[in-house]
């Protein structure tokens, strides 16, 4: 008897369980029903859809709903960070994981907050669309950059909260190009780097020098290079330009680098016993990253290094630091202000019969933005000697 009570005392608690189970898988399917939309996005201000350092963001975040809802808080949330991550395999079952983080600003701003006794806010049903105007944080912040190690990334984020339901959120993210802060007399100085190498023991040596006019180019600029090569030998060399980049990150005391070619260019061979001098132009991408000095879990470096392509021999080679700068817009496109009658606080549920849905703005394409001049692009913090390139190689 007393085992067939707490049978069917069981058998209660179950079906007590299962019909709070649904009562609440339910409830979040009509959450789901009742919310058909919630998306963030925002306004181009120039053709490369790229913001930097003090420019303004207007945007809207957009909620669509079913029926008539309560909301407790919409949010809106401005961020920018640099997270890294990689492991290394430490003996055979082992493996040893290092990450790190860094944050520049995280900005939170509340679009619509309850105002109700009751601690909610009403939306009819329908479309409703929420503007806001965010600045970006006019301080020292490093680009947005990505690989399979780390990442620097800016973002807009939006909330929305509900009373005993869980948080909805969107996300977008927008290209933040560093403006400059690195004194402008490093990056206009000229490079120089030589090397004198013998290639074989019964065969004479080879001198190389290497210059170029500058150490900084903006990105889609032409580096000119100039190479003079004494060739003491008497075997034929055949003078090579590679550009390459390397990444460094850092994370719990270690670092990780990668190194990865850009581009390669040959030139004409020099016959032994031959001086010559070597000029060669060499192209930079557009899309080439800008160079990365104001992260400290995150570098990203570029090097011009030339090099006699023999078979008998290594190859002697030189080395020196090429500082890649952002292209910036010209000086025709300006950030705009916020909106008439946009702000970030004060919002209430908008009239359906007043909402209207703003296009996304696109910059025209049909002409080419011109790049700033130089003297408008100091940047990074200082950048380390020669001696210290030449010592990491």
């Amino acid at each position: 008897m007393f085992s067939k009570c707490n049978h069917k005392k069981r058998r209660r608690v179950g079906q007590a369980s299962v019909a709070s189970w649904f009562s609440t898988f339910g409830d979040h399917c009509w959450r789901r029903m009742t919310i058909t939309n919630f998306s963030i996005e925002y306004d181009a201000i120039n053709s490369r859809n790229t913001f930097t350092n003090g420019d303004t963001i207007n945007g809207r975040i957009v909620v669509e709903v079913s029926k008539e809802t309560t909301i407790q808080a919409l949010i809106f949330i401005g961020q920018g960070e640099a997270q890294v991550c990689w492991s290394e395999q430490l003996g055979l079952h082992h493996q040893q994981q290092y990450q790190q983080n860094e944050k520049y600003y995280k900005i939170k701003h509340y679009i619509l907050k309850e105002s109700r006794q009751d601690g909610t806010e009403v939306i009819g049903k329908g479309r409703h669309v929420f503007p806001f105007s965010f600045q970006i944080p006019d301080r020292n912040i490093p680009s947005t950059f990505k690989s399979s190690v780390g990442k620097i990334v800016h973002k807009l984020k939006a909330e929305l909260k509900q009373s005993l339901r869980l948080t909805k959120k969107a996300r977008t993210h927008f290209t933040f190009v560093s403006k400059a802060n690195l004194a402008l007399l490093t990056l206009m100085e000229p490079q120089y780097g030589c090397r004198n190498k013998s290639l074989t023991l019964s065969s004479g040596g080879v001198f190389m020098h290497i210059k170029t006019d500058r150490m900084g180019y903006m990105q889609g600029e032409t580096i000119q290079v100039t190479l003079e090569i004494t060739n003491c030998s008497c075997r034929s060399v055949k003078p090579t330009f590679a550009l390459y980049e390397r990444q460094s990150f850092f994370a719990q005391g270690k670092r990780t680098v990668h190194a990865r070619n850009i581009l390669k260019v040959m030139a004409e061979a020099i016959e032994g016993g031959k001086k010559k001098a070597v000029t060669q132009l060499i192209n930079l991408p557009m899309e080439l990253p800008s160079s990365i000095f104001n992260c400290s879990i995150i570098k990203l470096e570029y090097r011009l290094k030339a090099y006699l392509d023999n078979k008998c021999a290594r190859d002697p080679e030189v080395t020196i630091p090429i500082v890649v700068l952002p292209n910036l817009r010209g000086p025709a496109e300006r950030s705009p202000p916020a909106a008439a009658g946009i702000g970030l606080e004060g919002f209430g549920s908008p009239d359906r019969s007043q909402q209207t849905v703003l296009p996304r703005q696109q910059a025209s394409l049909d002409q080419e933005d011109q790049p700033p001049s130089y003297e408008a692009c100091a940047m990074y913090p200082p950048l380390p000697d020669y001696k210290e390139y030449q010592n990491t190689l």
